[in-house]
């Protein structure tokens, strides 16, 4: 240890030999420099003519320290005053001045900014002189060294403060309480943290600060701008006190230790703070408060800030669970600087096995496990802290005082490798050359002495700090570590991500982090996050057993984000593995729900409903909710948003239970024209009653609602579009409406008919109900939307198209008037009973079936639809056997059946056995991938891209063991329908 020698002692007091020169060449360059400034500085020059220790020594430091000697060179009265004044009185005179230097000078004029900023740095500079030479020979200890340094740190930052605030004042953003003392009552609080809180700064340390702001404190004329205000102020802070100009720099300024650093401005208001703190602060946060101080601007309101505080930082009850949260920040910095094993060369004095930090967490760890039941604890000091633990029997003597030996002299060790070139690093040298200087510096005679000492002191360190660990509560599961805390990676936390099965574990602790950190609504109360920790170990297993855990897991992120509240699910998923594995099968292979939930985090309300699986989605079940649903609407705009929230939240549901399997396609199929149908017939109400509202009724008028295509043959999936046809008809004695703006029929339909299609489809924050698809009406999109029913039956007798016929045998009225709906089924029905030349209609639809061919090529062989022996082909030959069957002398209503049943009517009759009963097959196979696939995914299934999670539905629906074998099996049905087809639909 060393001695502290009497305050009024110069450096005239050092010991003979107290420091070794580095070499003789260095000694003989150090000499050359000394006698140049002897020049210029009569005491200089003295020094030199007399043999002594204070010769030798100043000529020894400067061998050793490039950094002094270049001081030296520069400043040569700071070397003259060194050697010949005392030197606490110096450093005094010069802290005082930086404590100053921003006020209005003799002449009263205020000092600018750049000359703030030079002064800074000259006292900077004499003040680091000073002080590293009154270290290296005795003078001060560790204790003062630091202390010393932390004063100047704190006098600058206090000097920019003020500046900064006058300057502010000066300018008319704020209005100052007292001009002679600007941060007196401003609110505006600078917190020193970490050595600098502590009076404990190294040598060329980088100083922490946290700020917060006041509102209230009525200097900021309207506090609403003090938000933009002061951090503004805080960017100059940190040009005041780091930038690199002629004079050097200050002190490197770090403000990453502010909540949230990545999301959050530099200075933060009080409140702000105290409401993140309470509900969102980290372990590793309240570890940083033991420390914190506040140092500039409006200490008073500091002091108070950090009282309001100590309720986070130290708890009410022992808080063991704290360990592992500190331990696991050291072994983040183990991992990411690589410090393995004890070493000399190289080693990292600070972070590195057996260091200064294992020496501060051991204090800390302690301090936040007893803080809050022992106010004793609650100290800034390392050492003043290891007293205290004593004292309070939370470790013996001996161990205070190893571990307070080790602590000073590691510090001096740090304040040595430091005053070598000014350099902030913590590292030893790696060569011996450089190694040496350190050990001269700390006054040993030779390397080998010094390294001895060195990896005594780091293993007795170590020894100490695995002790306290010894009996740490890992948050762990079978396989490892899961702790997610501080700003970086735990390293044993990643190597139990990567045994789980993910990729890239350091992206998935960042997500995870982000959760602790509370940003999203979910995880922004202490209760849900507490239960999403408790959840953490089975939820990275269920995950990681997924096949691409990562984005499976970076999906869960996306809905956890849009999630208002997060305990009632974590609590759930807590109790009920299998809704885990539900939303983990989501996520893994569904990216298509997995958005959805993540845009509208309500629809997975529905899975929380425990009879969910037990419940088919029938057009009973459907309408009783919807009606439930529709109930509390007062107005048209709320009924809409309703009605799109239902349906997204029923799509989803229905699209639940075919991804588990409780439902197959073909019911899935229904589940989802049900619910158009629900839909449509909902909003064409609501729609009609605005219309009568504005326009009044039309008496005898009627309207009723076809569906085309899927919805018409129950075959709709979660993603497909509506086909419709609108139909009217009123007596012709009416010539308008009743209301009071009257409309004649053709616009009172139109309107009715344009409000439709804006209701499903018009995009809102609701989202889309249904894209809706006009072009089956007749005359296609060059005819009117609405059709009359006389005009309709006319078309169909007379202009109407093969391929529009084809459709027509997949029409079914889903709701209007029931009169209407009667006399179009009637339509429909004679159109359909129509004899026609089968030879005519077998040229008509395969010229069709190749015209898609060419301009609508399937884009591979997972485009089920489009590709040769596909369903377009399978629904063609239904549909050509229901316009040749009154030929044939069979009479057989296809409307309102799906694909597969109208097969089995007419083909019964019409078609091979063997060839029936391959299409029905295909089309099964078909029906199943193609629901599956359009639930999970947008655009065409490629097995090289798609989720590893659908591979395996798809291969589960295709009842086939593997993709490549499904592949093969598509291809033999496509390839056998293709030549049905062919057989069937011969022109």
């Amino acid at each position: 240890m060393r001695t502290n020698v009497d305050a009024g002692h110069s450096l005239g007091s050092v010991a003979e030999g107290m420091l070794k020169p580095l070499s003789k060449a260095e000694l003989k360059l150090t000499q050359a420099d000394l006698q140049k400034a002897g020049k210029a500085e009569p005491a200089v020059a003295e020094m030199l003519k007399t043999e002594g220790a204070l010769r030798d020594f100043i000529t020894a430091a400067l061998t050793l320290s490039p950094y002094l000697r270049d001081i030296a060179n520069i400043d040569t009265a700071v070397l003259a005053a060194a050697i010949s004044e005392p030197l606490e009185p110096q450093i005094e005179a010069l802290i005082a001045e930086a404590h100053d230097c921003w006020r209005p000078t003799a002449d009263g004029r205020t000092p600018s900014e750049n000359e703030v900023m030079s002064q800074l740095r000259t006292i900077k500079r004499k003040v680091a002189f000073l002080v590293a030479l009154a270290d290296l020979g005795r003078i001060f200890d560790g204790r003062m060294t630091t202390a010393w340094l932390s004063r100047l740190a704190e006098a600058s930052v206090g000097a920019a403060i003020n500046h900064l605030l006058s300057a502010a004042h000066e300018g008319g953003k704020v209005r100052l309480k007292d001009i002679a003392e600007p941060s007196a009552g401003s609110g505006l609080i600078v917190l020193g943290m970490g050595k600098l809180g502590a009076s404990e700064l190294n040598y060329s340390s980088d100083i922490d600060l946290v700020v917060f702001f006041d509102q209230e404190a009525g200097i900021v004329p309207d506090p609403d701008d003090a938000i933009e205000i002061f951090p503004r102020m805080m960017r100059r802070l940190v040009r005041i006190m780091q930038e690199r100009t002629a004079d050097g720099y200050v002190f490197r300024t770090d403000l990453r230790l502010r909540p949230d650093p990545g999301s959050t401005p530099l200075a933060i208001p009080v409140d702000a703070a105290m409401i993140y703190y309470e509900g969102r602060g980290q372990n590793w946060e309240r570890a940083a408060f033991i420390k914190a101080r506040a140092v500039a601007g409006d200490l008073e309101a500091g002091e108070s800030f950090l009282r309001g505080l100590a309720p986070f930082v130290f708890r009410k009850y022992l808080d063991y669970a704290a360990i592992a949260d500190i331990h696991s920040i050291k072994r983040q910095i183990h991992a990411h600087k690589g410090y393995g094993a004890i070493a000399v060369k190289g080693h990292n004095v600070k972070l590195g096995r057996g260091g200064i930090r294992e020496i501060e967490f051991f204090v800390q760890t302690q301090q936040l496990i007893a803080g809050g039941r022992m106010p004793s604890l609650r100290c800034r000091g390392t050492e003043e802290t290891l007293a205290e633990l004593t004292r309070a029997n939370w470790i013996d003597e001996d161990t205070r005082e190893e571990l307070t030996e080790a602590y000073w002299f590691l510090r001096d060790v740090e304040h040595r490798i430091q005053m070598v070139r000014d350099e902030q690093t913590h590292l030893l040298p790696e060569t011996e050359a450089d190694l040496k200087r350190i050990a001269f510096m700390m006054g040993f005679s030779d390397t080998p002495t010094f390294a001895e000492r060195l990896v005594e002191v780091f293993r007795s360190v170590e020894r100490r700090y695995a002790r306290l660990f010894e009996q740490e509560t890992k948050l762990s599961t079978g396989t490892g570590n899961l702790v997610f805390t501080g700003q970086g990676d735990d390293p044993d936390t990643l190597n139990t991500l990567r045994n789980l099965g993910f990729e890239r574990p350091s992206d998935i602790s960042r997500v995870i982090r982000t959760w602790h950190y509370g940003r999203y609504r979910a995880t922004q109360s202490v209760e849900a996050r507490e239960r999403l920790t408790e959840l953490t170990p089975e939820l990275l297993r269920v995950f990681g057993e997924s096949k691409r855990a990562d984005e499976a897991i970076l999906r869960f992120d996306s809905f956890l984000s849009g999630l208002p509240a997060g305990i009632q699910l974590f609590s759930l998923l807590g109790s009920n593995p299998a809704l885990l594995s539900l939303i983990v099968n989501i996520m893994s292979s569904a990216p298509k729900l997995a958005e959805v939930i993540a845009a509208r985090p309500h629809v997975f309300d529905g899975m929380l409903d425990p009879g969910l699986m037990a419940q088919l989605p029938t057009r009973e079940y459907l309408a009783e909710r919807l009606t439930g649903s529709l109930t509390q609407a007062r107005y048209y705009e709320e009924l809409l948003d309703r009605l799109r929230i239902f349906a997204a939240e029923q799509r989803f549901l229905i699209g639940i239970r075919l991804l588990t399997g409780t439902i197959n396609g073909a019911m899935a199929a229904r589940a989802f024209t049900h619910l158009a149908d629900l839909i449509v017939e909902a909003a064409l109400n609501a729609v009609i009653q605005e219309i009568r509202a504005a326009h009044g009724d039309l008496p005898g008028g009627r309207i009723a609602v076809a569906g085309m295509g899927k919805l018409g043959s129950f075959e709709l999936t979660a993603g497909s579009d509506i086909d419709l046809i609108i139909l009217y008809d009123y007596d012709d004695a009416v010539s308008e409406s009743d209301g009071a703006k009257p409309l004649d029929a053709t616009r009172y339909f139109t309107r009715i008919t344009q409000r439709l299609i804006a209701a499903l489809s018009a995009p809102t924050a609701e989202g889309v109900l249904y894209e809706v698809d006009m072009r089956l009406r007749p005359s296609g999109n060059k005819g009117p939307v609405a059709t009359r029913i006389s005009s309709f039956e006319k078309y169909q007798r007379e202009d109407a198209w093969t391929w529009e016929h084809m459709a027509l045998s997949r029409a079914r009225l889903i709701c209007g008037d029931q009169d209407l709906i009667e006399k179009t089924e009637r339509v429909i029905g004679q159109a359909l009973s129509e004899k026609r030349e089968v030879s005519k209609i077998a040229h008509d639809v395969a010229e069709m079936r190749e015209l898609i061919d060419n301009e609508k090529p399937p884009a591979s062989l997972w485009d089920l639809k489009l590709i040769p022996g596909g369903l377009v082909d399978i629904e063609f030959i239904a549909q050509y056997l229901a316009l040749i069957a009154p030929a044939k002398g069979i009479d057989a209503s296809v409307n309102a059946l799906n694909t597969g049943d109208a097969l089995r009517l007419l083909g019964d009759k019409l078609m091979v056995a063997a060839d029936l009963d391959l299409c029905i097959e295909a089309l099964s196979q078909y029906t199943e991938l193609s629901q599956l696939i359009r639930l999970c995914i947008d655009g065409v299934f490629d097995p090289k891209e798609a989720p590893a999670g659908l591979i395996d539905l798809v291969c589960r629906a295709g009842d086939c063991p593997d993709i490549k074998t499904l592949d093969s099996e598509i291809k033999r049905l496509s390839k056998a329908v293709r030549k049905v087809f062919q057989a069937t639909v011969k022109p």
